[in-house]
Formats: structure tokens, sequence, C-alpha cells
């Protein structure tokens, strides 16, 4: 069964060439199934049948995990147990069979355009490490990238001069996403003062860097979206990927056609960014209602 998995597992990566975060959500998925398999005494892809796969999901549901976790659990099974077949290794798909639960449709949440100017005016005394952390929160409303994206780009990926950024996406893809001028001039600064400061005499490829001189991590940037939204005072509950909605609704909402923010936002399907014509219906009829004499 272990070589199974490190076949699928190389399928994904090599030929699949999903997102790095991707893959392990889907190691971490059939690593439980295993360690699930070894608790049952199960040792063959043979010996799983429809009951073996209902006592794991009824397990997966006693862990009180939301059905957006399960429902991702059992697509990585589906795509392990339909892999196996296609390449002979079982002979049924049990998992085939198998529906997933209704996770609902969350619309994401978005900061006001209020929220985001208090989000992005840095505080009075500024430092080479807030001059660094709030050219990335500008960037980062600027562009709409996601925060996994914007920690990794290189330094000659962030192109002043015509104020484009060139990012690697999900499964590698790569493409370029404007930024206006608030974003260029606050870059600019950065690089010329700041990121000198912070390198200290040592070399790095990364455009945003570290106290270390190396890339900057998710993790780190989640503490300074908190912290710049502290000092916002901005109360409701803040991630990177709010203002990555943020952007994409605030376009939507000035006039910006659907295709273009896909493009943007590198969605491979425009039905992923039709999400965010609900929340500007949503907003048209809390105009209507409010304001229409018989709404």
């Amino acid at each position: 069964m272990l070589s199974a998995r490190s076949l699928f597992l190389r399928y994904i990566i090599i030929e699949k060439r999903l997102a790095d975060n991707t893959i392990k959500a889907y190691q971490a998925d059939i690593d439980l199934f295993f360690m699930f398999l070894r608790q049952m005494r199960i040792s063959t892809l043979a010996e799983i049948d429809s009951k073996t796969l209902h006592t794991f999901l009824e397990q997966c549901k006693a862990r009180q995990l939301s059905n957006r976790s399960n429902a991702r659990r059992i697509s990585t099974l589906k795509s392990f147990f339909s892999f196996l077949q296609t390449n002979n290794l079982i002979s049924h798909n049990s998992f085939a069979a198998i529906d997933l639960p209704r996770t609902g449709s969350q619309l994401p949440k978005a900061l006001s355009i209020n929220e985001v100017i208090r989000l992005l005016t840095p505080p009075v005394t500024i430092t080479p490490q807030i001059q660094r952390n709030y050219s990335m929160l500008h960037l980062l409303y600027a562009t709409g990238i996601r925060v996994s994206e914007l920690v990794a780009i290189p330094l000659a990926a962030c192109n002043l001069s015509s104020c484009f950024v060139r990012v690697i996406g999900k499964g590698n893809k790569e493409r370029l996403v404007p930024f206006g001028i608030p974003a260029q001039e606050i870059i600019e600064h950065y690089l010329k003062t700041a990121r000198p400061l912070i390198l200290k005499g040592r070399r790095s490829n990364f455009l945003f860097i570290s106290n270390r001189g190396s890339a900057m991590t998710r993790l780190r940037f989640w503490q300074i979206i908190k912290a710049a939204a502290l000092a916002a005072e901005i109360k409701k509950p803040i991630s990177p990927h709010m203002l990555r909605h943020s952007f994409a609704t605030h376009l939507l909402t000035h006039g910006a056609d659907l295709r273009s923010v896909q493009l943007m936002l590198g969605h491979a399907d425009i039905a992923t960014t039709q999400i965010y014509t609900h929340i500007e219906q949503d907003r048209l009829k809390e105009i209507h209602k409010k304001f229409h004499p018989r709404g």
C-alpha cells in the first residue's frame, strides 16, 4: 500500500504539478486513511470495501471536523482510488459511490474601503521592518495575490517601471499582475532605504526579506497583518486572504469585468471568481431594501 501512496504522490507532484500546500493536504489525508487501515488491520488494497470506507468516514465525522474538511478528504481519496484503478492497482473503486458532504456556499469576507485605508496607513514611528511590512500590505491589496505568492516574490520579478509583478501561482503557473502608483512608491522607498538596512550587507534574491536575510514566511506575515489590523482598530477577524477578497470585491464594485479579475487572481476556472459577484448582488439588495419606497 505504501508503494501505491508513493506512486500517487509522485503523480500529483510531477504530472499534475499541484501547489505545495495542496500536495501536503493530499498527503495528510492519505496518511490519515492509511493509519485507519492499520488500526483495522487491513494490509492490502484488495481488502478495502464500502463498509471500510463508511467506517472511516464515520470516524472523521466523530472528530467534529467541518463538512468542508471532510469534503476535501473524500475528494482526495476519490482521486487516489481513481488513480489506483486507472493504473490497474485495484479492480474496483469503492470511493466512486461516496458523495461529498454539503459544504454550503460561504461568501468570502472583505474589508470596506475605509478599513483598507486604515490598514494601509503606517504608524508615525517607522522602522525598516515596519516599512517592509506596510510595503507588503500595499502590494497584497494592490494585486490580490496569495500570501504564498507574496512571500516568495523574487526581487527581479517586481518591475517598478512598468508596475507589474510576476508571480508563480498554483500548478506553477506564471502570471503578470499590475499594481498602481501608491504601491509602486512605497515599494521603491522600501527598496532604497529599509531593505538595505535589514540585509546589513547580506545578499538576497527575495523582494521581502526577514531579519535573517531569508524570505519571509507565511506565518510571520499572518502576525504582521494581525498587528496592523490591531493598530488600525479593525475589530473583525482578519487574514491575508481577506485582502485578496477585498481586492476582487472592490474591483468588481467599481466596474471591472469578471474575466480580468479572474486573470489577476490566477483562478483556473472563472466559476471560482464568480462567487465575488454574489457579494455585489447582496450589496445591491441591501441598497434596494434601504432606499426603495416599497422595498
